[in-house]
């Protein structure tokens, strides 16, 4: 066909949605996972995880990089893992979830991964916004203001816009290329950095118990790999079937894990000795105020350009889960949409909010539990051998052979419901001690003081499909389509 050609290509709009793409039109390799999740991970935000592991979690240098390596890699191979999902049906992560909780019982996983990705990428968008002023000032002495302020905001937006509209092609090309720049302005910053570290509090610090590093596991998984974990088959849809999964797995665990694990051994290592990284509302400027002018300079470019490479990526996503939410538009309309809610929550948390981390993060710790609970159903949905049958995918009506029982897969839908109760039984959100927003009755166990109830949303997630969701992971009553066959015999 024709637009297989122009489909995906770097500097061409990709006119596909969220159809499968077909075996004609595969292409690509392994390596490309690595170069996406490394983009995801380059950003020098990755210094505060490091720096609560010392400050709140009482880890030494040696626990804290452990901890980080297993976080680290071990949550970014589950995101491997389950991007083979992608490879193998072709389509983004949350429309092959129609498979598995059916058309309708699907609504509400891709509704709360619609809702984490445009969160996350406000965060990203003022954090950008945050650092770009910075850099004015430092620079050329521009003083913030609204307008600037406005400014700074669009042209982020605008950056993200260029990159998640064109699309799939153009974001693995960017991925790479732009990693090699900001990976070495970000080198040259993290060793200015590690010059000002003081060795004497480093080496003397005291090594913190066994359960504080297994705490700590879970605390830096969920901050990385988990957060993506609904996205990797979007990235992977493109791939060939013939692909190791091994490959990619390992691809996307080392791609992400090595830019992680030295950012937050580095945050760690700072914090030995001055906790202020850790406590601080403002990362950027709490990193920046460590830095001489002359150094602060390459590193707000690093810190836009990594924050940019972590965004792009989520914005695509987000475009894709809008349309499998209903949106009937084409897929770069999509992302122009979740950008333009993206501008409208800058602008709130920059100049209306009076604080803007602590709220909003506080409401994403009460989205990772959801989102966990669908990994768990997933995961375990995709170990049973999951085939796709591209047809039904895009089937929205009740002749789908994903409809089941009212557009509901029983199973998956009570699964991940009983998950996400299971998950807030051990979760606490707050901004403060005394601005608690929700608090789980079990939340002072080891579990919820350790910020784990994401673990426990994903764990009973996996048992309970595990026990009740036998069978259907071939097309409804074992027949299938032809399509769908061949799937299964490409695995």
């Amino acid at each position: 066909m024709a637009v297989s050609k122009t489909n995906d290509r770097v500097g061409a709009i990709e006119t596909r949605g969220i159809e499968p793409v077909p075996d004609g039109e595969r292409h690509g390799h392994a390596g490309q996972m690595f170069w996406t999740w490394f983009a995801a991970n380059i950003s020098i935000l990755g210094l505060p995880l490091g720096a609560t592991l010392v400050a709140f979690r009482g880890l030494d240098i040696w626990q804290s990089v452990l901890v980080a390596v297993l976080g680290s890699f071990g949550s970014f191979a589950l995101v491997g893992a389950l991007s083979l999902a992608g490879r193998k049906g072709g389509a983004p992560a949350l429309t092959l979830s129609r498979a598995v909780f059916g058309q309708r019982g699907n609504a509400g996983p891709t509704l709360i991964t619609w809702l984490s990705r445009v969160g996350w990428e406000t965060i990203s968008t003022t954090t950008a916004a945050y650092a770009l002023l910075a850099l004015l000032d430092t620079a050329f002495g521009i003083r913030r203001n609204t307008v600037l302020t406005l400014v700074c905001l669009l042209v982020f937006i605008a950056c993200t816009l260029l990159i998640s509209g064109l699309g799939h092609a153009t974001i693995m090309w960017i991925n790479k290329w732009a990693t090699v720049v900001f990976g070495l302005l970000n080198l040259v910053v993290m060793g200015f950095l590690i010059s000002t570290v003081d060795w004497s509090e480093v080496l003397d610090a005291p090594a913190g118990p066994v359960s504080a590093v297994v705490a700590g596991v879970g605390f830096i998984a969920s901050g990385t790999g988990i957060g993506w974990a609904n996205a990797g088959a979007d990235y992977a849809r493109y791939l060939p079937r013939t692909i190791p999964g091994r490959r990619l797995v390992l691809a996307s665990a080392f791609g992400a894990g090595i830019p992680l694990v030295l950012l937050i051994s580095l945050g760690s290592l700072l914090s030995a000795g001055d906790r202020t990284l850790a406590t601080a509302s403002d990362p950027v400027a709490a990193i920046n105020a460590m830095l001489p002018t002359w150094m602060a300079v390459p590193y707000l470019v690093a810190a836009f350009g990594g924050l940019l490479m972590s965004n792009h990526l989520s914005t695509y996503s987000a475009g894709l889960t809008m349309i499998t939410l209903g949106l009937r538009v084409p897929r770069a309309y999509a992302v122009a949409l979740d950008v333009v809610v993206m501008f409208a929550g800058g602008v709130y948390f920059m100049l209306i909010a009076d604080d803007f981390y602590g709220p909003f993060s506080t409401f994403l710790t009460l989205l990772a539990v959801p989102v966990s609970a669908w990994i768990g159903v997933v995961a375990v949905d995709s170990l049973r051998g999951r085939v796709y049958d591209p047809g039904a995918l895009m089937d929205t009506t009740r002749s789908s052979a994903y409809w089941y029982t009212g557009g509901l897969r029983l199973p998956a839908v009570v699964g991940w419901a009983l998950a996400i109760v299971a998950g807030l039984l051990f979760t606490k959100a707050a901004t403060s001690a005394s601005d608690v927003w929700f608090a789980g009755p079990l939340a002072d166990t080891w579990l919820g003081v350790n910020g784990l109830g994401w673990a426990v949303a994903m764990a009973v997630g996996a048992a309970v499909y595990a026990l009740f969701g036998r069978g259907d992971t071939a097309v409804r009553d074992g027949a299938g389509s032809a399509a769908a066959r061949l799937q299964g015999a490409g695995r």
